[in-house]
């Protein structure tokens, strides 16, 4: 909490969560268009679980149940966990998710307002160590053909040929591994113009409900500029000094989580900083924590392992950053 005075504005949780669920639909149109309608049955799956199991915790809690079914944050965390798993998981696999972001991470802590983690990403971690083949299987961009997906999601044999596609993240590591400069991997055709092929316009949709959101005052400008600017610079200086060795800035702000990350992760007000400066240095560090994992990690995406890890400073980050009580210059109160 900053220091006063407060100003008073009329903000409910319903509007806020509501406001962040209209602007992620462009991104998911544009996961439609370019992937495939797979995404909507992950979608549908994720929310009905999460109701559910929010619903069956505050029962046992002997909290209201229905306000909190209603406030919308149950729907915005299981969005976002279906928009951080590949979308032809199977449905068991998009099920444990849920409970683990509603059940272990939100609702363990106390509920809402009360987790530590950012409930999407502890999910999304989990998944990836305890499944991490399933978790590599991506739909290619282009195959959008909707009843093999379907197949997929529903449990059906995992005959993924001409379903799956390496991501663009995964493909310039693979390269980079075998010896082979960035140039000579940026020439597979799963590559577009900065990111991968039909990947790159997604990252796109993030960023124009990015900017819906900033418009809004939804989020401030803190978080998103400094996760950008944090992956952007140390991308900037590797790719200066060994542009053989590693990728361009757009090529990480376009590839993977980074768009999505930038506006809808590191954007949440509870387990993120809470202060001005705190938020700015909280999504900055996230941005170069990922960019680390991305490069020398075993995984090839670091968004969501920076996270979790940036989620263990924020009590640090709030007390260094409190801005200075109203009517003094300093911040120590006389």
């Amino acid at each position: 909490m900053t220091n006063p005075p407060y100003i008073h504005q009329p903000v409910s949780i319903r509007r806020v969560m509501l406001t962040v669920l209209v602007a992620l639909i462009p991104g998911i149109v544009a996961y439609v268009y370019q992937v495939g309608a797979g995404i909507l049955v992950n979608l549908s799956i994720a929310t009905v679980v999460a109701l559910v199991a929010e619903a069956g915790v505050l029962w046992l809690r002997a909290k209201p149940v229905w306000v909190a079914l209603t406030d919308g944050s149950a729907v915005v965390a299981a969005w976002l966990v279906a928009l951080t798993l590949p979308s032809i998981v199977p449905w068991w696999l998009t099920v444990t998710a849920i409970l683990v972001a509603i059940v272990g991470v939100k609702h363990l802590y106390g509920g809402l307002g009360q987790n530590p983690f950012n409930p999407a990403m502890a999910a999304y971690c989990t998944m990836i160590v305890a499944y991490p083949a399933l978790m590599s299987q991506w739909p290619a961009a282009g195959h959008t053909d909707f009843l093999p997906q379907l197949h997929l999601i529903l449990g059906g044999s995992r005959d993924i040929d001409g379903v799956t596609g390496a991501t663009a993240l995964d493909a310039l590591r693979t390269g980079l591994r075998n010896s082979q400069t960035v140039n000579n991997v940026l020439n597979n055709d799963i590559f577009g113009v900065v990111g991968g092929r039909g990947w790159e316009w997604i990252a796109l949709a993030y960023l124009v409900g990015g900017l819906f959101l900033l418009a809004r005052r939804t989020i401030t400008w803190h978080q998103p500029v400094g996760f950008i600017a944090g992956l952007g610079l140390i991308a900037t200086v590797s790719w200066l000094i060994q542009p053989e060795r590693f990728a361009s800035p757009l090529f990480h702000l376009a590839s993977g989580g980074a768009m999505l990350a930038s506006f809808f992760i590191v954007t949440d007000p509870v387990s993120g900083a809470t202060t001005p400066w705190g938020k700015f240095i909280f999504a900055f560090c996230v941005g170069l924590l990922a960019w680390l994992i991305r490069v020398f990690g075993v995984y090839p995406e670091g968004v969501a392992f920076a996270v979790l890890l940036m989620n263990l400073f924020v009590p640090l980050i709030d007390m260094k950053t409190q801005p200075a009580v109203f009517g003094y210059r300093d911040r120590k109160r006389p």
